[in-house]
């Protein structure tokens, strides 16, 4: 990840920067969907078990320990110093001197909003249409279309849901901002 963090040529333009850093992401992710933009720095552990949907945008200081799978939906925000922990270990001192370590999977549906500073754990399911206020640490999922705060987050609030416009217009992408060819 240091290329991708120290990348900033003196003739960079936000499009050819944008583009640069696009290609590097899908180069050490597993999958990298269309628009997606992270403000450096970026830490993960492997990259592999990351997968961003379309339009994802992370302000600085993202970390992911991908230890196992984590899927980011269409069209989410991060604040800065966002962390995703898809790590664990146990709480028997034995196990951690052995080094044995455990991996949850973590999801955050489409059209979701993460606070600066929050941190999600391992195994949560963040649902669609979500807000997570700044500074919230999310230890349990989180039902679609709800505003979640805290430390635990608990949900204060739900919002209406919203359709799914974009798959309703055919050859529409909110990634290039154009209908498709």
């Amino acid at each position: 990840m240091h290329k991708y963090n120290s990348h900033f040529p003196d003739d960079a333009t936000p499009e050819s920067l944008a583009a640069d850093r696009e290609k590097m992401l899908r180069e050490q992710f597993g999958k990298v969907g269309k628009g997606v933009f992270i403000e450096p720095p970026l830490n993960i552990d492997y990259g592999c078990n990351i997968s961003l949907g379309e339009d994802f945008y992370s302000n600085f200081n993202l970390v992911i320990l991908d230890c196992g799978m984590v899927k980011i939906g269409d069209r989410v925000l991060f604040g800065p110093f966002v962390s995703i922990f898809a790590a664990t270990h146990e709480t028997d001192v034995q196990s951690r001197r052995d080094g044995v370590e455990y991996a949850k999977p973590v999801s955050i549906g489409d059209d979701c909003w993460i606070g600066g500073n929050t941190t999600i754990m391992p195994g949560v399911t963040i649902g669609k249409g979500c807000t997570i206020a700044a500074g919230s640490i999310v230890t349990r999922d989180i039902p679609d279309f709800s505003v979640a705060m805290g430390s635990p987050a608990r949900v204060v609030k739900e919002v209406d849901p919203v359709p799914d416009i974009i798959k309703m217009i055919p050859g529409v992408s909110l990634a290039k901002g154009v209908p498709e060819p």
